[in-house]
């Protein structure tokens, strides 16, 4: 096959849950050691380990076809790409991660309005600068190489402009985050000459469908039980389903096997009850996909 996908893998906090997703979508990455060239088990996909940060300009300028990177970085690059489809994941949760402004615990500073004329440090300097000038307040925005919650401690900054998904790590540094710049997720994306080649398209929308349905399955589970016919009806009424449980007869029996799929944070409210009105022999199984 002489066309090929060239497929972008964040490096970084992102790239070992960016791997297991793959592998759960069917996809096995290989990492060699310091290689930036992974191998894929694909023969229609070249991969390249980047940079998040970086990620969206190496698709805009076409050295990539297709990346995974953050919301947030194609904002600050400003990049002129196609979205395919959201995708939250992390290595902390399923939740997306938020951009905050914090101060230290016992600044005077209660709202964005009084960082006025104050210095600010953060990675995402063109976002941040953009979006204070579009509220009409002045303040010195400062890049920062890491470590950027040590820069209030140690007085090299006002305030910090700085991800995250639970608030726990600015929190363990005496900060207090005093206003949410924007929330950010993975973002599945492509160049618009990638986007416009069929084979191409294709196979983006294919790696877009089972990532999707990998993140899908995460949260749902497989339950099957053996239900006696007299407690069919209410055992059916108490259960999730996607559409509808399945329903079958037991071979020579009164009895029905029953299943479903249902919400991981049901479960353990769900089995008792379920217990408790007749089903008997539940099998709770994970699922890899959902579509």
């Amino acid at each position: 096959m002489n066309e090929k996908l060239k497929l972008g893998i964040p490096k970084g906090s992102l790239e070992s849950a960016t791997i297991a997703l793959f592998k759960r979508s069917g996809w096995n990455i290989n990492v060699n050691g310091r290689s930036y060239f992974p191998e894929i088990n694909d023969d229609a996909i070249d991969c390249a380990i980047c940079r998040a940060q970086e990620m969206s300009i190496y698709v805009e300028n076409e050295t990539l076809d297709a990346a995974l990177t953050g919301k947030d970085w194609i904002a600050e690059n400003s990049s002129d790409v196609h979205v395919i489809t959201d995708l939250v994941y992390s290595k902390v949760s399923s939740r997306p991660a938020k951009w905050v402004i914090a101060v230290a615990y016992d600044s005077p500073v209660k709202n964005i309005e009084d960082l006025e004329g104050k210095k600010i440090s953060t990675e995402l300097v063109k976002y941040t600068k953009k979006y204070f000038k579009e509220r009409n307040i002045n303040v010195t925005v400062e890049f920062s190489w890491g470590a950027t919650e040590a820069k209030i401690v140690s007085g090299l900054a006002d305030a910090i402009v700085e991800v995250t998904e639970t608030g726990s790590t600015i929190k363990a540094h005496g900060l207090r985050i005093i206003h949410e710049m924007m929330q950010t997720n993975t973002q599945l994306i492509a160049n618009h000459k990638a986007w416009e080649n069929k084979f191409k398209r294709e196979k983006i929308e294919q790696i877009a469908l089972l990532l999707k349905g990998a993140l899908l399955a995460e949260k749902l589970v497989g339950l099957k039980m053996n239900v006696p016919k007299e407690r069919l009806e209410k055992i059916v009424s108490l259960l999730p389903s996607l559409n509808a449980p399945t329903v079958s007869s037991l071979y020579q029996s009164t009895w029905f096997s029953v299943e479903t799929v249902a919400h991981v944070n049901i479960i353990r409210d769900l089995i008792p009850e379920l217990l408790k009105n007749g089903a008997e022999g539940i099998i709770e199984y994970p699922l890899n996909k959902v579509i």
